[in-house]
């Protein structure tokens, strides 16, 4: 082919032919594709050399020590940012706005290495109107300071989007409501008990290891300073324990906050009673210990942090604002003001954001978020196009016949299918906790009652509270959250985002899985191309030629699908957008592109259809159907012996035989399902006695996915929108699923291991505290060992099974 040549900036580039990877995003350049060149550095598109150039501009070759192809490709379409010119949205996106500066915290969630930190952190260098920028990794999120005099927010935007980090601000960032979770009082309390437990541990080294004669004198002193340090440590740092052990109380249920809340009691009125009657020197230590160690384990189940949000609503899909048509000219308006009778302009890849009526355009609206279907849907003039749809084509003029709030989609998920489900689920420690409670009182008063009987008052004394204090259950309140902790963080790091800890043993629990399959079971990024009709070598010829000078996707595919390797100089070239492609070539006109566009009357076949025409002549058609997921029948025969199969679809039967041959005869599957249809199912089978896990993708997967015990939602893109579900999995890790299941099975076998560790040094506690002669050496050595043991054991244990399942 011909080289191009032309200047940006300072740089010179041409484009060329090669088979390399982008120098910035790291994306494979095929031999039919064309690449750019600067510097001896490939890039696959003019967007990714732009990025590039930029950054050499600036002095910031820096970005790409960090990482190999660090940046994103800059091939997706931009969006529009007029939006963010109006001053009511900028005022409810901003955190802070005064005449000198604004602040703004922007969801960024192309983050994802070292190099992307590095340059966000040096935004200054692009534009000296940023006066700093923090980014926070784990949310994905980095806090801007500009000066809006020299900087607009739209401006900011446009900066990040053209260095290829444009931020995702949705509807939900404008209306902002939900609960932030603040760490700060669980911090406070941990410090306090961490301060208490290191000065009463002090204050008790001389009681534990004999004091001399001079110390014996202080003795007393010392004894009413740690008696100072448990009154903090009970009355502020164990607050939150009595406060719900009382709430079990009084709902007539025991959790394990009841006897941990009885412990601590019991360890400060022993140490209380011992201290003021100058009778010992009390267990402060080991009661500051206690509270501290458990309030660490607290901290650790909360600080597992994803930046998933796991029960959307239709707010998180739809654009900030939408562009409404006036008289003399067009304006962005925010989706809360947009009224019923606006003429509205949706483009390109654009959502509909309420019903409204086709005035002008052809419509090709894509609604397989709303009904699972994958087809592309035409739209007539005056036809009613419903909310929740994505335009394919050209840009449309609509007018709005229904406010967002009383949509279609805004129905459908506010349809009764759609509420939110309480999940009843016992957990192994809530399970426990019920029966450890009345065990551990029984045992105490059993071991008070041989003494008194006995005749020895101060004994039954002493045992009753020993047993209490060396049984609480501070080890087995800390299996579960530093188990589960860790198995959180091994799924996330397989891509696999769960949204709590009570979610993992519920998977292991599960033993029915139900498939949805657009986008569940078949891949959205993989599709099949095949041809029905007749194309001899100079048709494949003059289509290769022609299509190649086209940057749709569609486009691409057939180039690939064709594998020529001599193109034909083409005459004249004419794309339409949402319509097809004609050119001329030799005296030869080729049109390839939809039924209406390349030949007035045809039959129209389901799917995606691409028609081929030469000389008015139709060669036929290209049909694209998406594939199965990679590993979806290793998927299906590694589960089919541990559970039971189905499979609900919101699509037709065209693929039941090949799913047939794919799932076990045992397995239902059920076509053409409404949501209503499908969380029927999902009620029956569970009214079965089955616990259920429902995998989908779509809002009409969404009620299914809510009632099911478990609910996964697929996604191929995990930062778009997903209905509420338990966890969400990168559809790049679907063959993994067996081995999650798995795993979490192993995860709850940890925590029966640990139990049972626990409850083995429990026994050893016991033996010496029924006898009413247990030091306080003994139970400030055998608690913090126990506590060490199980977090050592739960944390390498969790480790070792996730390894063993090829999870690393």
């Amino acid at each position: 082919m011909k080289n191009s040549t032309g200047i940006i900036g300072m740089a010179t580039y041409k484009l060329v032919e090669n088979k390399s990877a982008c120098y910035h995003c790291g994306d494979a350049i095929g031999i039919e594709a064309t690449s750019y060149q600067v510097d001896e550095y490939l890039f696959c598109c003019l967007g990714c050399q732009t990025v590039y150039q930029v950054l050499t501009a600036s002095d910031m070759h820096s970005y790409y020590r960090y990482n190999s192809h660090p940046g994103k490709s800059q091939k997706d379409p931009q969006r529009d940012l007029s939006y963010l010119d109006e001053a009511d949205i900028v005022r409810k996106l901003v955190d802070y706005q005064d005449e000198d500066r604004t602040i703004i915290t922007l969801y960024i969630p192309a983050i994802h290495c070292s190099s992307c930190i590095w340059l966000l952190e040096h935004l200054y260098k692009l534009n000296a109107a940023v006066l700093a920028s923090q980014v926070d990794f784990m949310k994905k999120q980095a806090s801007i300071t500009f000066t809006s005099d020299n900087l607009s927010l739209r401006g900011l935007v446009g900066l990040l989007t053209q260095i290829g980090y444009q931020p995702k601000i949705t509807l939900q960032d404008v209306v902002k409501q939900g609960k932030s979770v603040n760490n700060n009082q669980l911090l406070a309390k941990i410090a306090v008990a961490g301060f208490c437990f290191g000065n009463s541990m002090m204050l008790s080294f001389p009681e534990y290891f004999g004091m001399d004669a001079f110390e014996k004198n202080y003795a007393n002193v010392f004894g009413y300073m740690n008696l100072g340090f448990a009154i903090p440590t009970l009355l502020y740092s164990a607050s939150d324990y009595f406060r719900s052990a009382w709430q079990s109380i009084r709902q007539r249920q025991l959790n394990l906050d009841v006897p941990l809340a009885l412990g601590i009691f019991v360890i400060f009125l022993r140490t209380a009673v011992e201290v003021l009657s100058k009778t010992g020197p009390g267990f402060a230590d080991t009661l500051c210990s206690l509270v501290f160690f458990i309030l660490i384990g607290k901290w650790v189940q909360q600080r597992t942090y994803h930046h998933i949000s796991f029960e959307r609503d239709y707010r998180s899909y739809f654009p900030v604002a939408v562009t409404v048509v006036g008289e003399q000219m067009d304006r962005p308006v925010q989706l809360a003001n947009l009224q019923v009778g606006d003429r509205i302009r949706v483009r390109n890849n654009e959502i509909i954001p309420a019903d409204a009526i086709l005035l002008q355009g052809r419509a090709a609206v894509d609604f397989s978020f709303v009904t699972g279907e994958s087809k592309v849907i035409p739209k007539s003039l005056g036809e009613i196009v419903y909310a929740g749809g994505r335009q394919t084509g050209e840009a449309i003029e609509l007018e709005v016949v229904k406010a967002v709030s009383q949509s279609y989609l805004t129905k459908l998920w506010n349809n009764e299918s759609f509420k939110h489900y309480e999940k009843k689920f016992d957990t192994f420690i809530g399970f426990i906790s019920k029966y450890f409670t009345i065990g551990l009182v029984l045992v105490a008063f059993l071991a008070a009652t041989v003494w008194l009987i006995g005749g020895d008052p101060s004994r039954a004394w002493g045992a009753f509270t020993a047993v209490l204090i060396i049984a609480c259950p501070c080890a087995l309140a800390l299996s579960s959250p530093f188990t589960l902790s860790a198995a959180l963080s091994i799924f996330d790091r397989n891509k696999m985002y769960v949204k709590n800890t009570a979610a993992v043993e519920q998977m292991a629990a599960i033993d029915c899985i139900v498939f949805d399959k657009t986008g569940t079971i078949s891949s959205p990024k993989s599709s099949t191309m095949f041809f029905e009709g007749n194309l001899s070598a100079f048709d494949r010829k003059l289509l290769y030629s022609a299509c190649r000078h086209s940057s749709h996707p569609l486009s691409r595919e057939i180039v690939q699908w064709l594998s020529e390797d001599q193109p034909l100089e083409l005459t004249s070239f004419d794309e339409q957008i949402g319509k097809g492609i004609r050119a001329e070539i030799d005296g030869h006109v080729i049109r390839v592109g939809s039924a209406n566009f390349v030949v007035s009357e045809s039959k129209r076949v389901e799917g995606t259809a691409i028609y081929v025409a030469v000389d008015d002549r139709i060669c036929g058609f290209f049909k694209i159907e998406q594939s199965w997921r990679e590993g979806l029948s290793n998927v299906v025969r590694t589960l089919e012996g541990n559970y039971t199969l189905h499979l609900l679809s919101g699509d037709n039967e065209r693929h039941a035989d090949a799913l047939r041959t794919v799932f076990p005869k045992s397995s239902q599957l059920v076509f053409n399902q409404q949501p209503a249809d499908k969380l029927r199912y999902v009620e029956n089978w569970q009214e079965q006695g089955l616990q259920v896990c429902m995998l989908g993708d779509g809002l009409n997967d969404a009620g299914a996915l809510k009632k099911a015990d478990l609910g996964i939602a697929v996604s191929d893109d995990i930062n778009n929108f997903s209905p509420g579900c338990d966890a969400i999995l990168d559809g790049v890790s679907f063959d993994k699923l067996p081995r999650f299941f798995a795993f979490a099975k192993d995860a709850v076998k940890v925590i029966h291991m640990s139990f049972a560790i626990s409850l083995a040094y429990n026994m050893v506690g016991l033996s010496f505290a029924v006898q009413g002669t247990m030091s306080p050496l003994f139970a400030a050595i055998l608690m913090p060992i126990s506590t060490v043991t199980i977090i050592s054991f739960t944390s390498l244990a969790t480790r070792w099974f996730a390894k063993r399942n090829g999870l690393t």
